[in-house]
């Protein structure tokens, strides 16, 4: 089968396209799916610069999110078929491999039906972003009606999804974008109040927006400044949420102050941990965001679509363009 692999860690340039081996029959618990369209995250990014970090084996296959056609299903695999067409996200961690590839084994529970009114490429720009924004407002952060969040980077993949999440949550929702046109993104989205982090202070527009309040919520998508800043603009006893990881001069005196409730949310720990109920609750979060998405009340934006064979463009892409929206390979 045709895939794209590498050998060692680097730039874009170790990406390689070429035959590799068809994987073997599946496991008791595994679903064979032929693989039709692959979103690209930051993630593939990371671990194919410092491959050392991660419980990986060469050669790589990188990729997390698919979306394909179920051509063979495990013994102990009841509630998925042949020709079933579904989408997920599994990182190739632990003795999987990655997305990147034309065929791919992926663990049964973190399956689920492809939303029907999507297309291949549209399913699989969704799955870890939205599975990222659902556990860091619901599962995290236990987002309310009327609550205001503050997203960072409202423009990017998981910022997209926030947003939506939020929105349909019944929050007033205020965003981060770094130029005009990813505003106009965002306001399509729902966001309330938008702020351009380049040329406004962000702290000051949240204050002034709440009545010097603060939110309830503040999710960092971005890294450790952002972060920092999140603590100066969440209310005593509010939540931040973090998908990164602090530094050791992070200065928590605000926070503990504040008496602020914070939380890490990293959507890979299902597989890092083989924690299978904890993938079961992914692949049910999938479920709820098909019919969210077949009702026309969430939605995925595509910022530009590749071929499998142009993987390393595409990663090239993303890590200088940071554009609005996914971008996605088409197999």
């Amino acid at each position: 089968m045709k895939a794209v692999y590498f050998d060692k860690g680097g730039s874009a340039d170790v990406l390689h396209y070429g035959d590799i081996a068809t994987p073997n029959d599946c496991g008791e618990n595994q679903v064979l799916v032929r693989i039709k369209a692959i979103g690209i995250n930051p993630i593939d990014c990371k671990l194919r610069a410092a491959p050392e970090r991660f419980p990986v084996t060469f050669p790589i296959i990188p990729g997390c999110d698919g979306a394909g056609i179920v051509e063979a299903v495990g013994t102990q695999v009841s509630h998925f078929k042949s020709d079933d067409e579904v989408y997920f996200s599994q990182p190739g961690f632990k003795g999987r491999q990655g997305t990147y590839t034309e065929y791919t084994l992926v663990d049964a529970s973190l399956l689920a039906l492809k939303p029907r009114t999507l297309s291949f490429e549209q399913a699989a720009a969704a799955p870890l972003v939205f599975i990222t924004a659902w556990e860091a407002l619901h599962d995290r952060a236990r987002i309310m009606h009327d609550q205001i969040v503050l997203i960072h980077a409202g423009a990017g993949g998981v910022g997209h999804a926030a947003i939506q999440l939020a929105k349909q949550a019944g929050a007033r929702v205020i965003t981060t974008v770094s130029n005009e046109e990813k505003a106009a993104f965002v306001k399509q989205l729902g966001a309330d109040l938008i702020i351009n982090y380049r040329t406004q202070d962000v702290i000051a527009e949240v204050m002034r927006w709440t009545d010097s309040n603060g939110v309830d919520i503040a999710f960092d998508t971005v890294g450790p400044a952002v972060l920092q800043s999140c603590f100066q603009c969440v209310k005593p006893y509010g939540d931040v949420v973090t998908i990164l990881q602090a530094t050791a001069d992070t200065d928590w005196s605000e926070a503990r102050k504040r008496n602020v409730r914070f939380s890490h949310e990293l959507m890979l720990s299902p597989v890092l941990l083989e924690l299978e109920q904890a993938k079961q609750h992914q692949g049910e979060i999938l479920k709820q965001c098909a019919a969210l998405l077949d009702n026309n009340k969430l939605t995925v934006s595509i910022a530009r679509t590749f071929k499998l064979s142009e993987a390393a463009t595409a990663q090239h892409f993303l890590e200088h363009n940071h554009p609005a929206g996914k971008v996605i390979l088409a197999v």
